[in-house]
């Protein structure tokens, strides 16, 4: 047991300087700021030790438990990052749709997001899928973006049912990889590609087999109808519920907006329930982000967001297959 938990730490450690050393990429005269939650004070302390060996000035902020609401601290004070060149939103929850991280990605800091929640008690700092070639994952983005930037339409199919249509025109594509340089001053620890789609004409029906962002595993698929952009209804199954309590408790109609279209790209991850960012990070799975998105390049507010991920999806842009079984097939770039 001793040696199990010296290794698990060991590769807490290995991940922590992931972040700081390739993904931040933090400089000695960098000011830098980690934002925290009480669940994860000790994954932060390991992340201002590494951020120690390249910057002294190295603060910690532990947010108070507010759960999936704790963005709208971050939404009614949005000069609290004010003073630091870069930010590690390090709690359980993402903040880079905030109003705070936008405002200190405009002033030009560095803002990265590294949600920590996970359902498996283990710490996603040691989650081998940290480990994947940010170089590898920026070609596969810059391939799909390629298409997807020149269409004004999406369309989603599964073989168990997805049938969406999406619409960007006028919405750019963007890509996380973790590396905030790439992400012209701000990432996340999601590796994928992200569209801020149309708020209000999305159609179809989705049906989740993958993960329903924090909330965990999906164990059996259900359907959930969207019109004119929002979620109308939802099967009522087991999970069906869940879901639509989860988004209730949010108190803002908001919340059911389909905001973003994310496209998985991070081949050493895999959907199955542990960590939020593994499941909408993993080749092969897209997501469907609701609420708000003003920080992707929308212009939809709300009192969170999060993400419905479902598997092996094709995927057309204005009617050319792009992804089929949520393989790229434009072509994919070879690797030797």
């Amino acid at each position: 047991m001793k040696e199990h938990r010296k290794a698990e730490h060991s590769k807490t450690e290995r991940g922590a300087m992931i972040v700081v050393r390739d993904w931040l990429r933090l400089k000695p005269w960098e000011k830098l700021l980690i934002v925290t939650s009480e669940n994860h004070i000790a994954e932060a302390e390991i992340l201002r030790k590494c951020a120690h060996r390249r910057s002294k000035a190295v603060d910690l902020m532990v947010v108070e438990k507010r759960g999936k609401h704790v963005g709208v601290f971050f939404d009614s004070h949005e000069d609290v990052f004010d003073g630091y060149q870069a930010v590690l939103g390090a709690t359980d929850y993402s903040l880079v749709t905030t109003k705070a991280a936008k405002r200190a990605i405009q002033r030009g800091s560095k803002f990265l997001s590294l949600p920590l929640s996970t359902n498996n008690g283990k710490s996603m700092l040691a989650f081998q899928f940290m480990m994947m070639d940010t170089k590898k994952s920026k070609m596969m983005a810059g391939i799909i973006m390629k298409y997807l930037n020149s269409s004004s339409v999406v369309h989603v199919t599964t073989r168990l049912g997805t049938d969406l249509t999406l619409y960007k025109r006028n919405r750019p594509a963007g890509f996380f990889n973790g590396v905030v340089r790439d992400g012209k001053g701000f990432s996340s620890a999601s590796i994928e590609v992200y569209v801020p789609i149309e708020e209000t004409k999305t159609r179809g029906i989705l049906i989740p087999d993958g993960s329903l962002g924090y909330i965990g595993r999906v164990d059996e698929p259900f359907w959930i109808r969207l019109e004119d952009g929002y979620i109308r209804e939802i099967e009522m199954t087991a999970v069906g519920r869940k879901l639509k309590e989860y988004m209730d408790d949010f108190h803002d109609p908001g919340i059911y907006a389909a905001s973003e279209l994310g496209i998985g790209l991070n081949s050493y991850a895999k959907c199955r329930g542990d960590s939020y960012i593994e499941d909408e990070s993993a080749y092969g799975t897209f997501h469907i982000g609701v609420g708000r998105n003003i920080a992707l390049g929308g212009v939809h507010e709300a009192n969170g967001h999060f993400d419905i991920v479902a598997k092996r999806p094709d995927i057309y842009a204005d009617n050319r297959k792009i992804m089929e079984r949520g393989k790229i097939i434009i072509p994919e770039p070879v690797f030797f």
